[in-house]
């Protein structure tokens, strides 16, 4: 009785861990979660980080400037697949999320984490490496800027907040 009793247990938690790690790893495979909006880090189970600096995830934009309501190309590039991303515009001033996504490219979706379309994160696990998108920058001046990625190469593998060149405001009062 008590070895039915102990198989028992035994089967219901490897139920219920099972159960758990299936429903929080298929939470992330369709995008980040609200938590991370703020530190730009991935919520998973016993992650391995990776410093921001590497030489195979780049995050750029051909625009060293701009203006106040300008739209900026911004494209990300890896020499190796990754499955999930957040990315973001910060103000150099204070680190702040500024701006708004306007063109995303499939396999990603918008987030609002303090503003509509703030950031961008994955809407799938599919194999990504190269990514184009449009931020269009608040109508009121905020200074200067940087875009910041973070990065998920597999499940247990991530970069977190590479980080572009500074792309300093024009037509500032």
């Amino acid at each position: 009785m008590e070895g039915g009793r102990r198989a028992h247990i035994a089967v219901i938690s490897w139920a219920c861990t099972t159960l758990c790690l299936v429903s929080y790893t298929a939470a992330f495979s369709h995008g980040a979660s609200l938590s991370a909006c703020t530190d730009m880090m991935p919520r998973h189970l016993r992650v391995q980080r990776h410093g921001p600096s590497n030489n195979y995830i780049t995050v750029h934009t051909n625009m060293s400037f701009y203006f106040p309501g300008d739209k900026v190309p911004v494209t990300v590039r890896s020499t190796w697949d990754f499955m999930g991303f957040l990315l973001q515009a910060r103000k150099v001033s204070n680190d702040e999320i500024a701006g708004t996504f306007v063109f995303i490219p499939p396999g990603s979706k918008l987030l609002t984490c303090f503003e509509d379309g703030d950031t961008v994160t994955h809407s799938d696990k599919s194999l990504k490496r190269n990514l184009s998108f449009v931020w269009k920058a608040p109508d009121q001046p905020i200074g200067d800027i940087k875009f910041f990625i973070s990065v998920v190469q597999s499940y247990f593998v991530y970069w977190a907040k590479i980080e572009s060149v500074i792309v300093a405001q024009r037509g500032q009062n």
